[in-house]
């Protein structure tokens, strides 16, 4: 007898949604249906916290592909007095420090679990401006923070000035490191590839690692518009950085695209500004094209939008 023929019913997902067998973007190390995307699975997932800040493009790659940087935080309201200096990690990778003279550390690689990184760091951040000086760790809160603000109702908001560092001496620079610290410096040091980041545009980050050169690009464009107009420039052939570099893929980050390059083993990151500077302005003309995309086109967006990785 011949098999009944069965139809199945796969789930399907929009450009810049979560599958529900991905990761969940709150890191949870679960499967998305499993977790925020579960009935009564969590807090309302955020899929794309940062927004509205100007400096959403490098808090996003401080917090997801930056090993070591820093950025002063200038505060708004009754905290403007406060120095805050945000990090990409901090030692034993601590949610927050305060330093003996008041001065508050917030590390951005710390894993949050309530949907809404920027109301998770708020939480942090509001118990560290509280502390006492010298109070040292603030840790995380253990129950969801519902009434605590969010990063965007704490900062005065405006470009944030990113300090990329070659390890994490930084920790230590005004101060003796004692054995624990130091042990923490030097398993951290390990982990710290070579990063420069470009000066000629936004959150572009140069790296080496290993043997292995690469540009990873935070960009603020909807994933759908972004999608279209690197299809567009890939059809043209003016997805290339730079002789011999390659358009791989992209990461995606709490609702932004990252393209990532390949390039020349030896480019360093000196070459790459003026070079990001002219794709991007043929981005930005792409950005603005309004006509439909042909057939190759088309075909070119598919296969990018299969070269995503979502980090969060």
């Amino acid at each position: 007898m011949a098999k009944k023929n069965r139809s199945k019913t796969s789930a399907t997902t929009t450009p810049g949604e979560v599958g529900p067998r991905q990761p969940c973007p709150c890191g949870s190390g679960k499967r998305y249906k499993a977790c925020h995307g579960a009935p009564g699975g969590g807090d309302v997932f955020v899929k794309r916290p940062f927004e509205g800040l100007a400096s959403e493009c490098d808090i996003v790659a401080m917090r997801e592909l930056v090993p070591a940087a820093t950025a002063t935080l200038p505060l708004a309201g009754e905290h403007a007095d406060r120095t805050v200096k945000l990090c990409t990690l901090l030692p034993m990778a601590a949610p927050a420090l305060v330093r003996d003279s008041g001065e508050v550390w917030l590390g951005l690689q710390v894993q949050h679990a309530f949907g809404d990184p920027s109301r998770d760091l708020g939480a942090v951040l509001r118990d560290a401006l509280a502390a006492e000086p010298g109070a040292g760790m603030v840790g995380l809160t253990s129950a969801p923070p519902a009434d605590a603000p969010r990063l965007q109702d704490l900062v005065a908001d405006g470009p944030l000035t990113v300090e990329v560092h070659e390890g994490f001496d930084f920790w230590v620079a005004d101060m003796d490191a004692s054995s624990e610290l130091a042990q923490a410096l030097e398993q951290a040091e390990g982990a710290a590839a070579p990063t420069a980041r470009l000066t000629e545009v936004t959150a572009a980050y140069w790296t080496r690692m290993g043997a292995k050169e690469h540009l990873r690009w935070v960009m603020p464009e909807p994933e759908d518009v972004l999608l279209d107009a690197l299809a567009r420039l890939h059809v043209s052939g003016d997805d290339v950085i730079v002789p011999d570099a390659r358009f791989v893929g992209m990461f995606r980050a709490h609702g932004l695209l990252a393209p990532v390059w390949d390039l020349p083993v030896g480019t360093g990151p000196e070459p790459l500004e003026e070079a990001a500077s002219s794709f991007k302005a043929k981005l930005d003309e792409a950005l603005a094209a309004t006509s439909d995309l042909t057939t190759e086109e088309r075909s070119a967006r598919n296969g990018l939008a299969n070269r995503q990785v979502t980090i969060r």
